[in-house]
């Protein structure tokens, strides 16, 4: 027999199921894709927006892009990190952000394992080798010849302490204990500036950046530092086929959740963006922008995160930069 405790207790019971039947599909509202850099700065935001714009193909929301520069990226990512994880506020990390602050600065805003969840690996750009002209050196071995034979004089320029250009060139003088002098600036364009004119003598600068100058023959590249050459310049060496195994280095991207997003929501987001990685169109545009591609699933993304955060700080442990 049917009692009221029973005709009232049924409809309850299938509350649940109903409100999950009738619950909008992700994403009903654009997405917000946070950029820690200024618009236009560079590969970043370059990037950003071309996976943004594939994106938008695939899903019925837009994929927006928000600029929020400052602080070595700090200041985007602790916004992110702060957002709420539903589903509609990603970061745009890259090593920088994630890896290398983590060990520069004493007290960061955000932790990249502790506040996101990581969605996957699109990308890395590889730093490269470059000389001026000037200096004699048309291959690697003569430049870290000519080091060791002149310790203190030759001059690597970076965009800042910390910068993938100056990490990369922190690695090379641990590993071929050569003494070289670190002079950072503001920006890429005024270190090509002073390398064509030689007030410094080479820089670590990334394979985007470099390739004006390298295809107008105003530098002389030496090696890519990379497991593999670079499609923009397949007649430079990497440094492991110039004996040099291990001295990798680049900038790598990542896209971010706040720790807490559901995860069918970022397991949608990781299926997208490989299909966009593993589209002719998308891979051609992204690679156009200089980058590598890696993709991949959630958990490889979350394997490399840990191996390059540990990687980073034990070269700025030894370079002894910090930022207070």
């Amino acid at each position: 027999m049917m009692n009221r405790r029973t005709v009232l207790a049924a409809p309850l019971a299938l509350a649940p199921a109903a409100a999950r039947a009738q619950a909008p599909a992700w994403p009903d509202k654009p997405v917000r894709l946070i950029v820690p850099t200024l618009g236009g700065a560079g590969t970043a935001d370059t990037v950003a927006r071309i996976l943004s714009q594939e994106l938008d193909k695939r899903l019925p929301q837009r994929v927006v892009v928000e600029n929020r520069a400052g602080a070595n990226g700090n200041v985007g990512a602790a916004l992110a990190a702060r957002s709420a994880p539903d589903g509609y506020t990603f970061l745009w990390g890259w090593a920088g952000t994630l890896a290398t602050n983590p060990a520069l600065y004493r007290d960061l805003p955000f932790d990249p394992t502790r506040d996101f969840d990581p969605v996957v690996l699109v990308g890395n750009v590889p730093n490269i080798l470059v000389v001026n002209r000037a200096l004699g050196p048309r291959t690697l071995a003569e430049f870290t010849a000519y080091a060791r034979a002149n310790p203190g004089k030759i001059n690597f320029g970076s965009t800042g302490n910390g910068s993938s250009m100056h990490l990369a060139g922190e690695l090379y003088r641990q590993m071929t204990q050569t003494d070289m002098q670190h002079v950072p600036y503001s920006g890429p364009a005024p270190a090509v500036t002073d390398l064509l004119s030689n007030r410094i003598q080479a820089m670590f600068n990334l394979v985007t950046g470099a390739l004006p100058q390298i295809r107008g023959g105003e530098v002389v590249p030496l090696a890519i530092l990379d497991d593999a050459r670079s499609p923009q310049l397949p007649d430079v060496p990497t440094m492991a086929e110039l004996g040099m195994a291990g001295l990798t280095f680049g900038t790598w991207f990542m896209v971010m959740a706040p720790k807490g997003t559901p995860g069918p929501v970022i397991d949608r987001l990781n299926t997208l963006v490989n299909e966009v990685i593993a589209d002719p169109e998308g891979k051609q545009r992204l690679e156009g922008a200089g980058l590598v591609l890696l993709g991949g699933t959630r958990a490889r993304a979350a394997e490399f995160l840990a191996v390059e955060i540990r990687r980073h700080a034990e070269i700025v442990r030894a370079s002894g930069a910090r930022i207070d």
